[in-house]
């Protein structure tokens, strides 16, 4: 090879080399401190391009994840207040048994059991009202199918998750109506003499002078027990019952004959039974039961309002009657997937007495809210709407906990081992192997110190010139 003076070749070879093997070093600490092999586009443009997609998925599997745990603490939280109904649903039913026990039990037994059940139901109404996850509610149907109308007459009780969510047309066809029986004689003058009133089983004393308003008075203080109102709207003393529907029942007889002195209603036994509410709903015929007209089938399915008495007239609900229930669904949605629509919902249903025992063919009561046992019979149809509360309770808690299981719990766990596959599949990616790093990165030190030795000596090769002009 030439001696040369002006291009030392040598030295740049060993300064490209040495550069190289600095580069590769640098590197190699870069991936030994950060613990990737990738830390940026030009370290690998596929695996960047791929592994953050990747990491993306991962963070999206965490929060999926949270998501999943938080949904199952507020399903634990509506179902542990359900229990709690359930508890009192069943110490209810117990008092309504010991009220059926007529041939021990007298009215005070039967009132303090009454008063019981009131208190309990008003706990229940309390519980459905108040629980709440955050400030969400979760029992009072806000977190379910929802539901306004359009006429004050018509109030929406109820929706289920059959229901399908619009405006529905809702029509009066029959009138739902009380059972009612008027006195055959306006009484105008006090009563000539004592009298004994039986209504609806319930033996009513009536003192000599009472006047009509008197004795209206004195029939409305056995209310609780016959189930019926007195007033004086037609005239002459009118009953009716406070129920609504065919099985609503009034009757009633005196000891003492028909007369302007008298209470009027006479010796001869009178009867009267209410009528069952009929109407549409979205245009399908349904019929009700009392004043509460319900939809068992089409988009409906499950909707049911009460309608009110109109007209003046508390005894019906008149025919007069249209209105228009808009259904919302705000069933709970939750995002249990790293991606989009990646969702899951469960609508929780009202769980106020005035929406929980519906549909008992053959019952007095319309609802739970509406039961009373101050009588044998009234104890008997609490037993029917008590029973069909519990269900409504207790396949909801079923739903509840069918959910948490098989929706969210089951969800949360492939989660997580998707999870730890899609780690996995990044560490591969991107992850430094810090065996072959560390192995890499020696041998690019002994490169680079070996590189700065030979440029040194390739840099004393122009001096050997120097020996020639000697």
């Amino acid at each position: 090879m030439a001696l040369t003076i002006a291009n030392n070749v040598s030295s740049l070879t060993a300064q490209h080399n040495l550069t190289r093997a600095s580069s590769g070093v640098a590197k190699s600490v870069e991936r030994l401190s950060s613990g990737l092999k990738v830390n940026r586009g030009a370290d690998g443009p596929a695996a960047l391009v791929i592994s953050e997609k990747q990491r993306a998925q991962i963070a999206g599997l965490r929060a999926a994840i949270d998501n999943s745990e938080k949904a199952v603490s507020l399903v634990q939280t509506a179902e542990g207040a359900l229990s709690e109904i359930n508890s009192l649903l069943i110490k209810v039913r117990s008092l309504a048994i010991d009220s059926a026990n007529s041939g021990v039990n007298d009215a005070d037994a039967l009132a303090a059991n009454q008063a019981e059940i009131d208190n309990a139901l008003d706990t229940i109404n309390r519980i459905a009202n108040n629980t709440q996850f955050g400030t969400k509610k979760l029992l009072d149907g806000s977190a379910g199918v929802n539901g306004t109308s359009s006429a004050a007459a018509v109030s929406f009780l109820k929706g289920t998750s059959d229901t399908t969510a619009g405006s529905y047309a809702v029509t009066v066809t029959t009138a739902g109506e009380r059972a009612t029986e008027s006195a055959g004689t306006n009484q105008t003058l006090a009563l000539a003499q004592d009298e004994v009133l039986t209504v609806n089983d319930v033996s009513i004393t009536l003192t000599a002078g009472l006047t009509q308003a008197q004795v209206v008075d004195r029939i409305n203080e056995f209310t609780s027990q016959t189930g019926v109102i007195a007033d004086t709207a037609s005239g002459a003393t009118r009953l009716y019952s406070q129920a609504f529907g065919s099985d609503a029942e009034v009757k009633v007889v005196s000891n003492v004959a028909a007369a302007t002195n008298s209470s009027g209603f006479g010796t001869t036994l009178q009867t009267d039974t209410g009528i069952d509410i009929q109407g549409t709903i979205g245009g399908t015929a349904f019929t009700g039961s009392g004043n509460i007209l319900s939809a068992d089938s089409g988009n409906a399915k499950g909707l049911a309002v009460q309608v009110a008495a109109t007209g003046g007239d508390a005894t019906t609900t008149g025919t007069a009657v249209t209105a228009t229930i808009s259904i919302t669904d705000n069933a709970l949605q939750f995002q249990i997937g790293p991606n989009q629509n990646q969702t899951a919902k469960i609508a929780i249903d009202k769980v106020n007495p005035v929406a929980l025992g519906f549909g008992v063919v053959g019952n007095q009561f319309s609802n739970l809210n509406e039961i009373d046992v101050t009588s044998a019979t009234k104890a008997q149809d609490t037993l029917g709407v008590i029973d069909a509360a519990i269900d409504d309770v207790t396949n909801l808690r079923g739903t509840l906990g069918a959910f948490q299981a098989n929706t969210l719990e089951s969800t949360a766990n492939n989660l997580r081992a998707t999870l730890e596959n899609t780690v996995n599949a990044e560490s591969v990616i991107r992850d430094t192997d810090f065996a072959e790093e560390i192995a890499n990165f020696t041998k690019g030190q002994v490169l680079v110190q070996a590189g700065t030795s030979v440029l040194g000596n390739a840099n004393q090769i122009p001096q050997q010139v120097l020996s020639l002009l000697q």
